[in-house]
């Protein structure tokens, strides 16, 4: 019984940390949509500290975690800062 009691409490405490990590990418890919690459840098620095505060709890597996890092990182890379565009069109 009391297995069963603890296996109810970390089941609420590993959802809890999954939907802060669902929540935090979402607001990443919204930084994305919007094309600033400052906005989706500060975006990708909450959602690293999120997914690896993730893997160390052991709520999803640490590759899993290096994976998902490794592929936002990416997306932001590919973008072009804003300022390039700006000065480019004024010269």
């Amino acid at each position: 019984m009391k297995r069963a009691r603890q296996a109810v409490k970390r089941n609420a405490d590993n959802k809890a940390v999954k939907s802060t990590v669902k929540t935090v990418l979402k607001k990443f890919e919204t930084a994305m949509a919007s094309g600033n690459k400052d906005d989706a840098g500060k975006a990708l620095l909450q959602a690293v500290k999120a997914l690896n505060k993730a893997a160390s709890d052991g709520v999803i597996h640490r590759n899993n975690a290096s994976r998902s890092i490794s592929r936002l990182t990416k997306k932001v890379n590919s973008l072009t800062p804003q300022t390039d565009l700006s000065s480019a069109g004024a010269a």
